[in-house]
């Protein structure tokens, strides 16, 4: 595996690496790796096939995070990180400087409309521009044939699917279902920050979005499914609830009724952690 920081050498080693005409597959991360991010990296692996290579991004982008968010305390694990990698069989991995991916007198900002608009989008003013503008550049300096996201991010997904088809980039965009624990919490870097007690109170978020599908596929208004699925959550400790909604699956436009393929959406705080979620709900002739 070649670690690399700079985009001279970035350059010459992709270039090496395509010699043989295989394709490239892209997992961009902010590091701190799981399961879950391992999970990406296989499916980038089965999908360029024994002629292709993967390529790994890490880097902490500071133009996603809010003034009072974590951008200091994200956990960064170098050494880790690349040992899990190395073991995975990635190519390369890049790992650029806030200076390389921002250098002095950038000024470019990309905007994606309408799906990066409520949920995460009005939680965290400003976020999903960072996301796009740093989604970007990775793929401008790595230029992969695909890439793969998690699918636990599901707003970030879409929003990236928009900006790629409108800016025609011609990157196959892949969405991996979501990786959990064996009790059922999505795995995230920022788990690592939960108490051993909020680490048991977390559950209450998959279970709460878990009993609203249920009811809603059984009948249930999604009005009652959802004020029922912030209770619970809120009886469980999570203090400011920034959202529990329904959207459609492709557009994320907000739903009040159960007539086409959807997907619901939770955000909320336990203790200092911000946790999300979210899962399919089907309607009810398919359900």
């Amino acid at each position: 595996m070649q670690t690399l920081r700079d985009l001279p050498t970035l350059r010459v080693a992709l270039s090496e690496l395509r010699g043989d005409g295989g394709k490239l597959a892209l997992v961009p991360t902010m590091g701190a790796l799981h399961d879950g991010h391992m999970a990406l990296v296989e499916e980038a692996r089965r999908l360029v096939g024994h002629a292709g290579r993967v390529a790994v991004s890490i880097f902490v982008n500071p133009r996603q995070f809010g003034p009072n968010e974590d951008l200091e305390a994200y956990p960064r694990r170098e050494a880790k990180d690349s040992s899990m990698l190395q073991a995975a069989g990635v190519d390369i991995l890049w790992m650029p400087t806030v200076d390389v991916m921002y250098p002095a007198g950038f000024a470019s900002n990309i905007v994606v409309s309408g799906v990066s608009e409520g949920l995460d989008g009005a939680a965290r003013p400003g976020h999903f521009d960072g996301v796009a503008t740093v989604v970007t550049k990775l793929f401008n300096q790595v230029r992969p044939d695909i890439a793969i996201f998690g699918e636990k991010d599901y707003q970030q997904l879409a929003v990236i699917r928009r900006m790629v088809a409108d800016l025609d980039m011609g990157i196959d965009i892949v969405g991996m279902p979501t990786q959990r624990a064996e009790d059922g919490l999505a795995l995230s870097s920022r788990n690592a920050y939960l108490t051993d007690e909020e680490r048991k109170a977390a559950l209450a978020l998959p279970r709460a979005l878990g009993e609203a599908k249920r009811q809603m596929e059984k009948g249930a208004t999604v009005e009652s499914a959802i004020a029922k699925a912030i209770a619970m959550l809120a009886s469980h400790g999570f203090g400011t609830i920034d959202y529990v909604t329904l959207c459609d699956a492709a557009t994320l436009a907000p739903m009040t009724v159960l007539d086409r393929p959807a997907r619901l959406l939770g955000a909320a705080k336990l203790g200092k952690t911000r946790l999300i979620d979210n899962i399919a709900v089907l309607p009810l002739e398919t359900a």
